[in-house]
Order: C-alpha cells, then sequence, then structure tokens
C-alpha cells in the first residue's frame, strides 16, 4: 500500500514538474520571439519564426502549432506581443490542446534619422 502511493507521488511530482518545464520554455521563447520581432530590422514574421524554432527545438514542433504576433501599446509603450497557445502536458507528453497560454511582449525599437 505504501508503495503505491509513493510511487504515484513520485510520478505525480514529475509530470509537475515537466508540465513546468513546458511553460518555462515556452514562455521563454515568446519573450526571444518578441525581442526579435521588436528590433528595427525585423518584423512579426521574424519573431514568429524565430519563436517557433526555440520551440520545436527544445520540445518539438507539436508544441509550436498555434504562434501569433501583433503590436500593441504596454505600459504606455509601443511594442510587439508574441502569443503561444499550445498543449499543456498531463500524463508524459499527452495532455489538453490549448491547455497553455502565454504571451510575451518587447519594446519596439526605433531608428530615427537625424535632421
Amino acid at each position: 500500500m505504501v508503495t503505491v502511493l509513493l510511487t504515484l507521488l513520485t510520478v505525480s511530482v514529475l509530470q509537475l514538474g515537466l508540465a513546468l518545464h513546458v511553460r518555462n520554455t515556452v514562455t521563454d521563447a515568446a519573450a526571444e520571439g518578441a525581442r526579435f520581432a521588436a528590433l528595427a530590422d525585423n518584423g512579426l514574421d521574424d519573431g514568429i519564426e524565430r519563436t517557433r524554432q526555440l520551440i520545436t527545438t527544445a520540445i518539438g514542433p507539436q508544441y509550436a502549432q498555434e504562434v501569433s504576433a501583433s503590436y500593441s501599446s504596454y505600459l504606455g509603450h509601443s511594442s510587439t506581443e508574441i502569443r503561444v497557445v499550445t498543449p499543456l502536458p498531463v500524463i508524459g507528453l499527452l495532455g489538453l490542446d490549448q491547455g497553455l497560454e502565454v504571451s510575451a511582449h518587447a519594446a519596439v525599437e526605433r531608428l530615427d534619422e537625424e535632421e
């Protein structure tokens, strides 16, 4: 009886660790994609592609399916926003489709010409 409970507890902690790893990886990829899109010589499509590359490399292409980008205002400054909707792993890597949604912002870089 104790062995079953300890095994269940161990598997639950491992699954929680996997879910947190996926969340942190997707959050970091979205932040990097937003920063990349905010550069003066890049656009939203560049940020989306960078985010997809990072997620695919780290945890797999099934987690990089729904990535979107837009320009917005964040804390009064123009910014880029990358939004990622991805599965949340519940049992191993299987989980709830669209169970996790993260977004990241970065201030838009502008090159003003001096007159």
